[in-house]
């Protein structure tokens, strides 16, 4: 690997080859549509009396639900083996649509199983339903779905609940692991086709596997947050509530081993534990000792963030993402920021002027109001090394400002990219929902390929969403019909 640009080379090397491999798309959709699938296959055989069609397709709803939500613990961001080809905000937005389709499948589960019961005699139907939910037999069944009906409710509605944080990641948690617990336990103990045979000993080794999981985000990890410390260096203002922070490795700390634009998890003191860390963009050149974050105040870890002490233990679990420009080779690089945004951007921008980047930037940075943004001379100053122009956005308009005003619409699009071929331009942008949304589509419609247009949000809310959204979003509900369908399979093959 080198550390500098080639000419007419439109990308440089990944400094990731070293890490673990991370998964392509399509190899990821197949092993999860495998996992779900698969203690349907292996019950095909099972030796048990013939059940009620609908009690069939109950069983399939329970055990693909099951599997479903026992993926989820890998879902979450935190391994780059799964989250690294598909970016945060992909393997997140599956992670949330993927929760709503496990929620379905295990609340219907009972439903099914009573169905045929209630068609026949409805009293005799509510009676087994009250002795499905009552007898302690079913009660780790019981559990588990209250728990999941909790978790992904709670976390539909995380925006409205007064609920730190850290709170909520904590009860997260322990929701999904009591919903999968119980979940396991119900299927091994009272499973149709789980006694004795190869769906018991599937569900043994999700268990298993779920075990090894935690204990690498909650031990492993939290082993290396206090084995590598690094050590707070200096606090810097940047802009207003906006906060640059020079962090630098501990003695016997590894430097990390990033790409420009990635992010990494992190916290402070003794609070060096994984539930208590936040993701940050590194704001790096990889070509310079130590790591650089730019943080707002915005909550209750950040709002404390500029009265840090020198001194101060950090803890650094990372990189992540797959928002830096190694991945994306191009002859032109445009790069987008919106207020906090600009933490990644300046990062990358710091790794083209330290590299002596040969192809043409070009920096867009909107801000809500002029004293928002951050490091302007040093932006200005990164012309003197690249073939650079910036345009600067304010929504409101001071007095003193002479900069542009408004939004960073179509014109403005089309003029920053004047002289640029799109379909040879890759688009890095890092801002609020709506306006990476909007921004979003305006670039494909002036030519770019949407392979080309690689947006970060860490905004897992909802809202705005552009055509890419909405082109992953079916995917994603392809993967949630295969699943249907296979479970309607196995209700008819019965």
């Amino acid at each position: 690997m080198t550390d500098t640009a080639m000419p007419g080379m439109g990308a440089m090397p990944s400094r990731s080859s070293r890490r673990m491999p991370r998964l392509p798309a399509g190899i990821l959709a197949a092993l999860y549509l495998g996992l779900c699938i698969l203690p349907l296959v292996l019950s095909l055989p099972a030796d048990v009396s013939p059940p009620d069609p609908l009690e069939r397709l109950a069983a399939g709803l329970g055990m693909v639900g099951l599997a479903g939500m026992a993926v989820q613990f890998v879902t979450s961001g935190r391994f780059d083996i799964v989250s690294g080809r598909l970016g945060i905000d992909r393997i997140m937005a599956f992670h949330k649509l993927a929760a709503w389709w496990v929620l379905l499948a295990i609340v219907l589960h009972p439903v099914a199983y009573v169905a045929p019961t209630w068609l026949e005699d409805p009293a005799l139907g509510r009676e087994r339903l009250v002795a499905y939910l009552t007898l302690p037999h079913y009660r780790s069944g019981v559990v588990a779905w209250a728990a999941l009906v909790f978790l992904v409710l709670s976390s539909a509605l995380r925006n409205r609940l007064p609920w730190r944080y850290e709170v909520w990641r904590a009860t997260h948690l322990v929701l999904g692991t009591v919903a999968t617990a119980g979940g396991l336990h119900h299927a091994i103990v009272a499973g149709r086709f789980a006694a004795g045979g190869p769906v018991g000993v599937y569900w043994w080794l999700v268990a298993s596997a779920i075990v090894a999981v935690l204990s690498v985000l909650y031990g492993y990890r939290w082993l290396n947050l206090h084995r590598r410390p690094w050590r707070l260096h200096s606090v810097t203002r940047r802009a207003d509530r906006l906060w640059e922070l020079d962090i630098q490795p501990a003695p016997g700390t590894p430097p990390l081993d990033y790409n420009a634009g990635q992010f990494v998890w992190m916290t402070e003191g003794a609070r060096r534990f994984p539930l208590l860390d936040h993701p940050f963009s590194i704001a790096d050149s990889p070509t310079r000792h130590g790591l650089s974050l730019i943080i707002k105040e915005a909550g209750d870890f950040t709002g404390r963030i500029g009265s840090l002490e020198p001194g101060t233990p950090v803890g650094i679990d990372g990189p992540y993402g797959e928002f830096f420009l190694e991945a994306y080779p191009a002859d032109a690089v445009l790069l987008i920021a919106g207020g906090v945004g600009i933490a990644p951007i300046l990062g990358i921008l710091r790794d083209l002027v330290a590299r002596r980047d040969k192809r043409p930037v070009r920096l867009a940075y909107a801000v809500g109001t002029p004293k928002n943004f951050a490091c302007l001379e040093e932006i200005a100053a990164a012309g003197a090394e690249l073939d650079l122009e910036v345009l600067l956005i304010s929504e409101e308009e001071p007095s003193g400002w002479q900069g542009a005003v408004g939004r960073l619409d179509r014109a403005r699009l089309k003029d920053l990219l004047n002289g640029i071929e799109p379909s040879a331009c890759v688009a890095l942008m890092c801002g609020p929902g709506a306006m990476v949304s909007a921004v979003s589509d305006t670039l494909l419609d002036l030519g770019l390929p949407m392979k080309n247009v690689v947006y970060e949000r860490f905004d897992y809310a909802g809202g705005a969403s552009s055509r890419q959204d909405r082109r992953r979003s079916l995917a994603f509900l392809g993967v949630a019909a295969v699943l249907g369908a296979s479970v309607l399979l196995y209700y008819w093959g019965g």
